[in-house]
């Protein structure tokens, strides 16, 4: 008799056992399952933080060519081409705020001034008035639609890859785009266009 009710504690013992080792293995998986939901939240926000600081920076970046092709670079390039980049890569608070009334303002002002003075508009005015008409005036197609889209991001890809390579064959090859005058600031600020586009596009892929 005294056997038996030992055999049953025994049994009784062990399978308690066995559920606490699986309640404590189901408890850490629990733990591992949130503690990777968090890195992966983690992640995904750091690598978001980076595309919209690279957009910033070759935001600038073009914006930082198209005045220096308008004062003392002077390129046969097609340097027009930074004004979709621009366009594609501009910041969206920036773009918002300018596709508003402020945006309208200066334009409406800068067409004034081209059409009944057009003495007192300087040349290299046309390019930064291009491009906020283009803001203002841009279907939402592509003022809301591509500009998300990894189509907006190739285009600003094409268009860098584009500019650095006839930089470096205006500069007679790729050492020369780096030791001529203005080289380097030039093929840096160019390089800088193509950081954006092809790390938003390799987020895209992933």
């Amino acid at each position: 008799m005294g056997k038996k009710s030992f055999l049953g504690m025994e049994t009784t013992d062990s399978s308690s056992v066995a559920s606490d080792l699986i309640g404590s293995d189901l408890k850490e998986l629990g733990m591992a399952a949130k503690k990777l939901a968090n890195h992966a939240i983690m992640l995904a926000g750091g690598l978001g933080f980076g595309t919209s600081f690279l957009s910033w920076v070759a935001s600038f970046a073009a914006i930082y060519l198209l005045i220096l092709d308008r004062t003392n670079w002077r390129t046969n390039m097609l340097t027009t081409l930074l004004i979709p980049y621009i366009f594609f890569s501009l910041p969206s608070l920036i773009f918002s705020f300018l596709r508003g009334d402020v945006g309208k303002w200066v334009c409406l002002i800068a067409v004034i001034i081209r059409l009944f003075f057009p003495r007192h508009f300087p040349d290299w005015l046309e390019a930064p008035a291009a491009l906020i008409l283009l803001i203002v005036v841009a279907p939402g197609m592509f003022a809301d639609t591509l500009r998300g889209m990894w189509v907006g991001v190739a285009i600003c890809l094409i268009i860098g890859c584009y500019l650095l390579q006839e930089h470096i064959r205006a500069s007679g090859g790729f050492r020369n785009s780096f030791t001529k005058a203005h080289g380097i600031s030039n093929t840096v600020g160019i390089v800088l266009l193509l950081v954006y586009p092809v790390w938003a596009l390799v987020l895209y892929i992933l």
